[in-house]
């Protein structure tokens, strides 16, 4: 199978260069975006990913060939095997946290959870690294519940999506307020923070400030036309799938096309302890035509090459089937796609055993993967943020990216 080729020579570079090599690619960084297909919960990298068809733990799902030699995955992506050329494969992701909450956070920041310091969240970093100052939508869009911050603070926090039918909610003027009222209201405003700023000097009061001068700015955008799906044409909305998460992934595409940084786009119930096989093949069924429809909208806007798009969630399961037709939480080999962004498609890079049970061939660490997103975003690694008591820590302690899909 073409999963692994030149890996013992790629590991030994990595080891090699370490993190310079990533700040040596970031000068030629390829991605200007980033979309994460979160799903929460943590899929079946059995299932989807890394069938093993026939054995014990394949469970009953047949694999089918892609258009990428020597990759297969899961028959309930049918419309993804048509798009594998432009998608490679990590199918031997080791994390050590089987812990949905801490799992989330590193899966989220590339760091297990600290006492001492909390790491910024990837789409608070994107925005905080490459959207213009003066942007004027949210540098960095969640279609769910986004991590926290962390030390970059509430400014460069995720705008929620609650409702995917009607995003803006809480953007339009009320009833009985015209521009002119508001206006009047927001010049109010800023003279009441401008007084109670004078002779206070903590950063929260900055972090408030810049939160609100964030949203005005939202309120006041031309661009909110991106997040109206109405203005797709039909044919497009239904090949995108008639669900919360295809309208994500939609509204995701829309955004990056007006420049937004980073979109994180989620579904949930991958938690399958019980009755995995229907409700993982219902999720499937939801992520196909979404994830495939992205991928082929991006190429045909000639966007692909410069977003960046990711689908992962926070761990595995195990290839063990238990004794409620579920799969428990699983952490030593499991599959991430990844895509665009100068990402190589067609590719896998490492082998799982026979059952899935262990790495056979080239594990991938966390380090190693959000080595790769800041490459190929062109983020500094050796870079150093400050904490708010004033201690300077890097965006990337460790880790090398992935050559083989460079």
């Amino acid at each position: 199978m073409r999963l692994t080729v030149g890996t013992a020579a790629a590991a030994g570079l990595a080891s090699r260069f370490g993190l310079s090599f990533a700040q040596d690619a970031a000068a030629g960084a390829k991605a200007k975006s980033m979309i994460l297909l979160w799903m929460a919960g943590a899929p079946s990298q059995i299932d989807t990913f890394d069938p093993k068809p026939g054995r014990p733990t394949g469970g009953p799902f047949k694999a089918i060939e892609t258009n990428a030699r020597g990759i297969e995955i899961s028959e309930h992506f049918p419309r993804l095997a048509r798009q594998a050329n432009r998608f490679s494969l990590v199918r031997t992701l080791q994390s050590r946290d089987p812990n949905h909450e801490t799992a989330i956070y590193m899966l989220h920041t590339g760091y297990r959870r600290e006492p001492t310091v909390e790491r910024p969240n990837l789409g608070c970093l994107v925005a905080r690294e490459l959207a213009p100052r003066d942007f004027d939508l949210p540098a960095y869009v969640c279609v769910g519940n986004p991590v926290a911050p962390g030390i970059l603070g509430p400014q460069y926090a995720g705008f929620r999506i609650e409702k995917i039918d009607d995003p803006l909610e809480n953007v339009i003027l009320p009833p009985g307020v015209d521009r002119d009222r508001a206006k009047a209201r927001e010049k109010l405003l800023a003279a009441q923070q401008k007084e109670f700023k004078r002779g206070r000097t903590e950063p929260a009061l900055d972090d408030h400030l810049a939160s609100y001068e964030n949203a005005l700015r939202l309120v006041h955008s031309s661009k909110l036309g991106a997040f109206d799906l109405s203005k797709e044409p039909d044919p497009t909305r239904k090949a995108y799938g008639d669900t919360p998460f295809g309208k994500g992934c939609l509204m995701a595409r829309r955004l990056v096309e007006s420049g937004v940084k980073f979109v994180e786009v989620q579904l949930g119930d991958w938690d399958t302890h019980e009755n995995n096989f229907e409700r993982t093949r219902g999720l499937m069924e939801q992520v196909d035509p979404a994830f495939s429809s992205l991928l082929s909208d991006l190429a045909d806007r000639k966007l692909l090459e410069e977003t960046l798009v990711v689908w992962m969630g926070e761990f595995g399961r195990t290839p063990q089937i238990n004794d409620n037709k579920g799969r428990d939480h699983f952490t030593k080999a499991w599959s991430v796609a990844l895509a665009g962004g100068g990402i190589q498609g067609g590719r896998g890079v490492g082998r799982t055993d026979v059952d899935g049970l262990d790495v056979a061939e080239r594990p991938v660490s966390i380090p190693e993967l959000f080595a790769t997103f800041t490459t190929q975003l062109g983020i500094d690694g050796e870079k150093k943020l400050v904490t708010p008591e004033g201690r300077p820590v890097k965006i990337l302690e460790d880790g090398s990216p992935i050559l083989e899909l460079l």
